[in-house]
């Protein structure tokens, strides 16, 4: 794919999934304070081409993202990609649904982890009922 278009993708599809995460909280950000080179590289990779892959959609992508990050529990980055979840349209029963299922597999202790972290973001959100 030509650099440009990369870019592109990479400006289009962080704008899609992080435009509610705060600056402070944005990996780029954590990056470019140690080495802007590396995290223009890193960024254009992971959000201009793995991000933007159009093989499965946004909200499948995200919901991977959430269970994956849930099972490993890893709340700071489970974060960001609930609030790209929520972005792309991914409904707040459907992420809690997700969670609850990793519990299966990685245990009730980091679904409960992760549940709190998709309430603490749906309360920054003004979303929670």
């Amino acid at each position: 794919m030509d650099p440009k278009e990369i870019a592109k993708k990479t400006g289009e599809t962080a704008k899609l999934y992080f435009s509610t995460v705060k600056d402070e909280d944005k990996p780029y950000n954590l990056w470019r304070f140690f080495d802007k080179d590396l995290a223009r590289d890193m960024s254009l990779y992971i959000t201009g081409q793995m991000y933007a892959r159009e093989k499965i959609p946004h909200a499948t992508r995200q919901l991977i993202t959430v269970a994956a990050l849930t099972v490993l529990s890893k709340p700071e980055e489970l974060a960001l990609h609930i609030h790209a979840a929520l972005n792309v349209g991914c409904k707040k029963e459907e992420i809690a649904e997700v969670i609850f299922q990793t519990s299966i597999y990685g245990g009730v202790p980091v679904a409960n982890t992760a549940l709190s972290t998709l309430k603490k973001v749906l309360e920054e959100r003004g979303e929670l009922e």
